[in-house]
């Protein structure tokens, strides 16, 4: 391989962050997808746009509505598209760790019948949050933002 390819391939592939990051773009996109597909979203007839009126599950599980897919769609764009930098994907990773932990402290004060219960979110909903927010920030702040910095904990 000459030097010339060696050194094109070098500048284009992803780093671990950035791969982990388009992972995670990937998987939001499909989730917003689901929620919008009858059977994977169980009560689709009473999908609403935003609300506790929103009966819709997805999985049976997580309350959605309209606004909630919308969200997990653009959430999935602005992933696949931070994972285009390693600071990009650092950022998206961390940043969007602490707002899902905002949302998961949210879900915990605000009551799941009142109507600032807005998009909606109930107890699955809360504690997948949860589980974001601190896999989102570990996986941002642990996961090597350079090749040199991957291959050295490997050796």
């Amino acid at each position: 391989m000459t030097s010339a390819v060696a050194a094109s391939q070098d500048r284009t592939a992803r780093t671990p962050v950035q791969i982990v990051a388009l992972i995670v773009g990937i998987v939001f996109l499909l989730v917003g997808v689901a929620g919008f597909i009858p059977g994977l979203t169980t009560r689709y007839g009473d999908l609403s746009f935003a609300g506790t009126g929103s009966m819709a599950m997805l999985l049976g599980v997580f309350q959605v509505s309209i606004l909630h897919n919308v969200v997990h769609l653009l959430f999935g764009i602005v992933g696949i598209i931070a994972s285009r930098s390693a600071r990009g994907a650092k950022l998206f990773l961390v940043v969007g760790g602490i707002v899902y932990a905002v949302l998961w402290i949210y879900g915990l004060a605000v009551p799941m019948t009142s109507q600032a219960n807005f998009v909606p979110l109930n107890s699955a909903d809360n504690w997948l949050h949860l589980v974001l927010a601190v896999g989102m920030v570990l996986l941002g702040l642990v996961v090597p933002g350079s090749r040199r910095a991957a291959q050295t904990s490997r050796a």
